[in-house]
Parts: C-alpha cells; sequence; structure tokens
C-alpha cells in the first residue's frame, strides 16, 4: 500500500495538475506532472468508469498501479505532484506488462 505522505489527497492539488501541460501518455496510462515543493513526490491513479462498468476491476487497476509506483518510490525523483490516467487497454494487461508500460511513461516524463 502506497504510504499517505505519498498520497496525493486534495481536490485543490489533483486540481492543479490537472490543469498542468507536462506530461506523457501511452495507450493504456499516461501522467500528469507539476512540481510540488516538496521533498516527496505524490501520485493519484485515476480509473474512470470508461475503464471499466464493474468496480472491482477498477479497484483492481487501481491497487496494481498503487502497488507498481510504490515499489519505484526510490528511482522517482522527489518534489512532484502526480496523477496517473488509465485507459481502457489496462484492462487486458497483466501486472509485469502495467509496470513496464508506467516505466517507459515515466521515463518520457522524466521522472525516473
Amino acid at each position: 500500500m502506497l504510504a499517505k505522505d505519498f498520497r496525493l489527497r486534495h481536490e485543490k492539488d489533483i486540481a492543479r495538475t490537472l490543469k498542468s501541460k507536462a506530461g506523457a501518455f501511452d495507450n493504456a496510462c499516461g501522467v500528469k506532472v507539476v512540481k510540488n515543493g516538496l521533498v516527496t513526490s505524490r501520485f493519484a491513479v485515476v480509473v474512470g468508469t470508461k475503464v471499466s462498468k464493474k468496480a472491482v476491476d477498477r479497484n483492481r487497476i487501481r491497487r496494481q498501479y498503487r502497488e507498481i509506483v510504490r515499489s519505484m518510490m526510490k528511482e522517482i525523483k522527489p518534489g512532484f505532484d502526480v496523477i496517473l490516467l488509465t485507459a481502457k487497454p489496462a484492462l487486458d494487461l497483466d501486472y509485469h506488462q502495467k509496470e513496464a508500460k508506467l516505466r517507459s511513461t515515466l521515463h518520457r516524463a522524466k521522472l525516473l
């Protein structure tokens, strides 16, 4: 589970990050990034109902991406707010494929 210090929870922070133009995307996931001025990077995972109508599927995807982020925290540059946006193809990927796609997306966003 992602520690509380690394979660992006407040509505104003999420809105500020979503307005940001900086980010990187591929067909399964994308990231929106903005500097936060803190010593840690904070993350939020968004899985909309367009990905799946079933809450079970959306929550599974959300848990998997949070675990991937938690395992990569030592590699990720500090000082950023990051929103991870998912798309429908993420439903068909297994854990290792999600990890590889997220790693390449974070690399393109210059967070690794």
